[in-house]
This record gives C-alpha cells, sequence and structure tokens, in this order.
C-alpha cells in the first residue's frame, strides 16, 4: 500500500497549526488544539477511521473558538486532499450509520474535487458544551469540505445529549472517510469515467 501521509502548515495572524495525516494509520493521535472539545472530538475521528493524526494548533482564543476551529477545517482538509494524492484505486464513496446510545447520526461521502457540504443537524437545544460553541462544528465542517474537494452529507436522525450527537458525526465521518480512500485492487487509476477527481 502507498505511503499515504501529508505534512501541513498554516500561519496567519489569527492561528499557528500544523497537521500531520496518515491514511493507512494505527488510529494513533496526538492533539493539540487548546480546545478540549474539539481535542475529543478529532482524537475519535481518528481513533474510528484508523488514522494516525497529529494536530498542533494555537490561535487567538481570548478572542474566541472560530478563528482555530475553521482554520484547523482547512488544514486538516489540506491534508486530507495531499495524502490521497492521485486517488488511484480508491473507493471514492463512503457512508457509515452511528449509534451513539439514544442518537443516531449518518454521514456519506465523496470524494469527488467538488466541494459541497450538506449539514442537517438540528439540536435539541442551542448552547455550549463548557466554552465550545456548538455551531463551530458546523464551520469546521464547511471549511474541511472545501480545501479537500470532498462532497459531504451529515444527517443526524436524532438525538437528546448533544455530546453524544456530535460524538456520533466524528465517528461516522470517520468510517465514511476510511470506506472511501480504502483501496481496491478492482479499480483501475481513479474511479470516474472523466479519468480525474
Amino acid at each position: 500500500m502507498k505511503n499515504r501521509k501529508a505534512t501541513i502548515k498554516r500561519k496567519t495572524t489569527e492561528t499557528d497549526i500544523k497537521v500531520e495525516f496518515h491514511i493507512d494509520g494505527e488510529g494513533k493521535s496526538k492533539i493539540s488544539t487548546h480546545i478540549p472539545f474539539l481535542d475529543h472530538m478529532l482524537t475519535l475521528f481518528a481513533r474510528h477511521g484508523l488514522f494516525d493524526l497529529y494536530i498542533e494548533a494555537t490561535g487567538d482564543l481570548e478572542i474566541d473558538y472560530h478563528h482555530t476551529v475553521e482554520d484547523i477545517g482547512i488544514v486538516l482538509g489540506q491534508a486530507i486532499t495531499q495524502a490521497a494524492g492521485e486517488k488511484k484505486g480508491i473507493k471514492r464513496y463512503g457512508s457509515a450509520l452511528i449509534p451513539m446510545d439514544e442518537t443516531l447520526a449518518s454521514v456519506s461521502l465523496d470524494i469527488s474535487g467538488r466541494p459541497y457540504l450538506a449539514y442537517n443537524v438540528t439540536l435539541p437545544r442551542k448552547g455550549k458544551i463548557k466554552e465550545f460553541d456548538t455551531d463551530l462544528i458546523e464551520d469546521f465542517f464547511q471549511a474541511l469540505v472545501t480545501h479537500s474537494g470532498i462532497t459531504l452529507h451529515i444527517n443526524l436522525k436524532y438525538g437528546r445529549n448533544i455530546h453524544h450527537i456530535f460524538e456520533a458525526i466524528f465517528k461516522a465521518f470517520a468510517r465514511a472517510l476510511d470506506a472511501a480512500t480504502t483501496i481496491d485492487s478492482r479499480v483501475s487509476g481513479v474511479p470516474s469515467t472523466k479519468g480525474k477527481l
């Protein structure tokens, strides 16, 4: 199997981020964003997708979490694209339906080169998980798809506990991306009649 890895660095006046992403990993991670809930979600993503993921991020958290969360989405999206390379032999599509106690969430994606996010997540209540504004999850995924070229559909079927809802979503995203990036020996070249993704 190919050595499908990427290291991306991005520094702005608001954030300084380094991401190392290995598609064919073992689920190892070391995440330091200084946003505990996001660290938890990204650790779940790595573990359940069997990706190796290392993130070191600092940002203007004294203002709010938005710049850091969005920029991590940007850099992770770029890392996914770089690690996938020419996308030869991949399955391209992936879906997962994941329960987390009373919650059920589904994610379907296409590594298409056409960024699109359908985010159908209606929470039982608005608010925060500790200091984390839950609206930022949609911003994270929007940044990720814009910079990875992935078509991503996230659908919350039902759920009561907000933590469980986002845990199910990140686990489903991990499983769907793992399926889509899996090499299929039957695929010759890229899985598209256009010959390019």
